[in-house]
């Protein structure tokens, strides 16, 4: 076991003695050296239930630990009632070995105990090509869903189609005109219609496969065709790019199955049986405002329709009934108001407070020469995922969009995401390991041949050195972290400071060659090692040469 897992197991320990079992602990490496290798805030999480101030529960817990002292040479109080561990120096460059042994499983956890959870994201309506929003949705919901899978949660990725609504008329009634234009019939887009090229495009391939005799379809014949192909379509472009782009799908989910299935009526059923349902001027209601909505919803209107709101409390409905004991929702910022009302429902059916969970995504702006970028032509009045990542590439479409919390605003800049300098922080990460790899290649060595058994490594005793494998050994946390907080930008500032203190060591020792050698080969390999592992949960390559 390494030493914050050692640690966080003994505080765990000392917090059962102190009588509050079971709790969570974070350990954290202080930015100050002088406080220490490892933290601890658990005093001051613990007071209030203690009934005690911080720093006696501190010394309580400092008493009940039992620490060897070939693991944590010192533990001191500091602040209101932080604990700071100082390591044993064999135990700060030990992490070495245990890195080069786990080898690409380094940073891995078991903190979700193989529990199932949904992460859901992009569900874009299939009526057009994808943004850059919904970019920005699939890289922050396929990071979340790595760092869950990393801490060992049983992660599935699901793609919700809302094929049941009044977009999917829309663009059905925008393809049917464009159908008609395409045989020289004059024909509007409909009010709040899709004017992008794409749908010209596709009326051409129609009538090139169909025929011409398919704009002289009835209406209602031509408009249910067009429905039917338009979806397909969309719905198989939006899986290419998302392809491209490096993102699957273990699930893909129907609005339309909601009620084929019989999910409504079921829902509907549940939720009278909770006792959360009225009935009111010829309409069903729920009865939001009891569970923290700011006011009662509709569900089934006096005509007799459903709103938007019961199918998709079906749908997660039917996530629960599928056994998952969370369910995440990536939502774009639009959205934002609707969360209290699902939660609320979700609440109706008795389903725990933390079963749901939606993660914002803000709406993305992209320059270009110092200018915003609007739209593509082909996509209509907004700028494509694919024509973004086709010229700054997969890597940097994705680590940028990844940078920054999904709920902060974010300007996409197009020419430093395509630059090669140190400013650009996908490529500085990758020249890292490139720089790592170099060393090996220069040396006529595999880097997978490279063993910490019998070296030395005790030499490694320059400040930068003791700071990079500091910094190596706090991977498994930053992780655990990141997925706790469903924050995949943690790992990208991890990354981009590792990479940083990497560099710095490249330039100024030399490894080959010298008395430490050996011993610098191991921590190359480390580096290169753990630069990998992150690039890769994030979805982005770890190139070998720049």
């Amino acid at each position: 076991m390494k030493a914050p897992e050692t640690i966080r197991a003994a505080l765990v320990q000392a917090a059962a003695r102190l009588g509050v079992p079971n709790v969570d602990v974070t350990i954290e490496r202080p930015r100050d050296v002088t406080h220490g290798d490892l933290a601890t805030n658990l005093a001051l999480t613990l007071a209030k239930t203690l009934g005690q101030k911080p720093r006696a529960v501190a010394e309580r817990l400092v008493t009940a630990l039992d620490l060897p002292p070939s693991l944590v040479r010192k533990t001191e109080i500091a602040g209101p009632g932080f604990i700071n561990f100082f390591l044993a120096e064999a135990q700060v460059v030990g992490v070495l070995p245990s890195i080069i042994a786990a080898g690409s499983d380094y940073g891995k956890s078991d903190v979700g105990r193989g529990r199932k959870i949904n992460v859901e994201f992009v569900s874009a309506n299939p009526t057009g090509p994808l943004h850059v929003g919904h970019g920005r949705g699939a890289a922050l919901g396929d990071g979340i869903a790595a760092l869950l899978e990393w801490t060992g949660w049983n992660v599935t990725r699901e793609f919700y189609v809302n094929d049941a609504g009044t977009q999917i008329d829309k663009m059905a009634r925008s393809l049917w005109a464009r159908v008609q234009q395409a045989t020289g019939r004059k024909a509007e887009i409909p009010e709040g219609g899709y004017h992008g090229e794409y749908l010209t495009e596709l009326a051409r391939q129609i009538l090139e496969k169909e025929g011409k005799g398919f704009a002289d379809l009835p209406e209602a014949e031509g408009l249910r065709r067009c429905r039917e192909i338009g979806i397909r379509a969309e719905r198989d472009e939006q899986d290419a790019d998302l392809h491209e782009f490096g993102v699957r799908f273990d699930l893909v989910s129907f609005e339309s199955a909601m009620y084929k299935r019989k999910l409504i009526e079921a829902t509907l059923a549940e939720l009278d049986k909770h006792g959360h349902t009225f009935t009111a001027d010829g309409a069903l209601w729920l009865r939001t405002t009891e569970l923290g909505d700011d006011k009662d919803r509709v569900l089934k209107k006096s005509d007799g329709t459903y709103t938007y709101l019961v199918p998709d409390i079906a749908y997660h409905r039917d996530k629960h009934e599928r056994g998952f004991v969370r369910a995440i929702d990536v939502w774009g910022a639009d959205h934002h108001g609707y969360i209290p009302r699902m939660r609320a429902a979700l609440q109706a059916l008795s389903y725990p407070q933390d079963f749901f969970h939606v993660e914002i995504v803000q709406l993305v702006r992209v320059m270009r020469g110092g200018e915003e970028v609007r739209f593509s032509k082909r996509a209509g009045d907004f700028v494509s995922l694919r024509d973004l990542f086709e010229e700054t590439g997969v890597d940097a479409a994705r680590y940028f969009f990844l940078m920054k919390r999904g709920d902060s605003q974010f300007v996409f800049d197009v020419d430093l995401a395509k630059s090669q300098t140190e400013e650009n922080p996908v490529f500085y990460v990758q020249m890292a390991h490139a720089r790592m790899s170099g060393i090996f290649r220069v040396a006529g060595r595999d880097a997978a041949s490279v063993s910490a058994e019998g070296v030395d490594l005790s030499v490694l005793t320059q400040p930068v050195e003791i700071e990079l494998v500091k910094e190596l050994a706090e991977f498994p946390e930053v992780l655990r972290r990141a997925a706790a907080a469903y924050e995949p930008h943690r790992v990208t500032a991890y990354l981009e400071g590792l990479a940083r203190i990497a560099h710095a060591w490249y330039h100024k020792y030399r490894v080959l060659g010298e008395p430490e050698e050996a011993a610098r080969l191991v921590l190359a390999r480390a580096i290169k090692q753990v630069l990998a592992n992150g690039l890769t949960l994030l979805g982005i390559r770890a190139p070998e040469r720049m």
